[in-house]
């Protein structure tokens, strides 16, 4: 509990620093915002930070989105009532309020990282002459930027459209649609990959970056995951046959910076636990016991009887920003939606029947296809997957409702919208009512 109340602490603090999306996120005790986008090396600076943003401890939207999504739909459960804010979420409903550290802390980042990114995306063409260098740039900071606009869309019924505030007469970011976020962040990384694509990322850049992310491959598979979600299927698609499958794209950690997930969850089994082997699916699709991703991703110690395990089990283990697998199931999903059963039902069985051997991560169910007669039984069968494949990496959500699964399944469609954000910004949509 001692671990837990230090970063409580550490939350409340950060929230108290930010407000809503159309605040400035200027660090009153750092540089001035033109000395922290005056240089190239400034501008790749303020880049790598945004990865940080996004990993690092109980703010993070690491943590704030596995937490969220594998309470919500019933992968994890809470250990401890005491630990409130992840209390409210595991209750789900209107026990999630809008004070709730959790949510907001994954609002404000989620609007910090976007702001931060637009700064850098806004300046690097008139401060950078590199073009390879400002390739890179446009690149990295676009991945978050996307992952950013992604979360939002994912646990938000509305997003902001921006990040800056124009002029209206009643002031405040104006909202869009959440699948109309899915499509802003397509139309960012369109923009990133005909960058790069253009111009190649130069060394000076790349040696200025975390070497675990592969730029490339990550803006692709980014871009069939959002595609995917807002409904164009041939751009979908089309991205993630540009994958490399067997190429790693990772966030990484060290003795300063280590995973959030272990750190606080895992090591101290004091906030959340997995519930049991059946990954929190209900009966009819449940995993068959012999799926070789079960002892992957959950643990059997003695005490507890189920632990989380997979890319949670220790403080230094990379956390993949996508899956081989999820890019096999996008294929299959995509397939699905556009009546191709013969080719959808292909491209899940390379999942199903994917040996530990033959996947980058060590990941694989390896069990004998499947067979599907129809789009709702292929439909079915996608979803059984992604949620075993992807156990525990924040899509629960938007898959649950995106394949139309039962409210019951999920304890909250999207969250309420922070009082940091209803109190400032007059354009803050109404609070969905489930």
């Amino acid at each position: 509990m001692k671990r837990y109340m230090q970063y409580s602490i550490l939350a409340i603090a950060f929230l108290c620093t930010f407000a809503a999306c159309k605040k400035d996120y200027q660090d009153p005790s750092g540089p001035s915002s033109e000395q922290a986008y005056s240089s190239p090396t400034t501008l790749a600076n303020v880049a790598v930070g945004l990865q940080a943003w996004y990993s690092r401890d109980r703010v993070g939207l690491l943590y704030t989105t596995v937490t969220s999504g594998s309470l919500l739909t019933g992968e994890t459960f809470v250990t401890n009532p005491g630990n409130t804010d992840e209390a409210q979420i595991g209750a789900g409903g209107n026990k999630i309020l809008n004070t709730n550290a959790v949510v907001t802390g994954m609002w404000n980042v989620s609007n910090k990282i976007r702001y931060e990114a637009d700064s850098v995306l806004r300046r690097t063409g008139t401060i950078v002459p590199d073009k390879g260098f400002a390739s890179g740039l446009i690149a990295y900071a676009t991945i978050f930027k996307a992952l950013a606009i992604g979360i939002q869309a994912n646990f938000w019924e509305q997003i902001p459209e921006n990040t800056s505030t124009p002029a209206l007469a009643n002031g405040g970011v104006t909202f869009i649609p959440g699948k109309q976020g899915y499509a802003l962040a397509v139309t960012a990384l369109d923009n990133a990959i005909n960058t790069v694509t253009a111009t190649p990322v130069s060394t000076s850049f790349l040696s200025n970056i975390p070497a675990s992310i592969d730029i490339l491959n990550t803006l692709y598979a980014l871009k069939a995951r959002y595609a995917l979600y807002a409904g164009d299927y041939t751009a979908a698609m089309a991205a993630a046959d540009k994958v490399n499958l067997s190429v790693q794209s990772n966030l990484s950690f060290n003795a300063q910076i280590t995973n959030p997930i272990f750190f606080l969850v895992t090591a101290t089994n004091n906030i959340y636990n997995v519930v049991d082997s059946t990954m929190g699916l209900p009966v009819p699709i449940q995993p068959d016991l012999a799926d070789q991703r079960i002892p992957f991703y959950i643990a059997r110690p003695v005490k507890p009887r189920f632990n989380i395990s997979g890319f949670f089990k220790s403080n230094l283990t990379a956390v993949p920003i996508y899956l081989p697998g999820e890019i096999l199931l996008i294929k299959a999903e995509c397939y699905a939606r556009q009546h191709d059963v013969t080719n959808g039902l292909i491209y899940l069985n390379k999942v199903v029947t994917k040996t530990p051997s033959g996947d980058a991560y060590g990941l694989g169910a390896s069990l004998s296809p499947v067979s599907a007669g129809s789009e709702p039984e292929l439909l079915g069968l996608i979803y059984k997957h992604r949620r075993i494949e992807l156990f525990m990496g924040a899509q629960e959500l938007e898959d649950s409702r995106r394949f139309g699964r039962p409210v019951a399944e999920r304890k909250r469609n999207y969250f309420p919208y922070p009082f940091v954000e209803r109190n400032d910004n007059p354009n803050t949509p109404q609070d969905p009512a489930f």
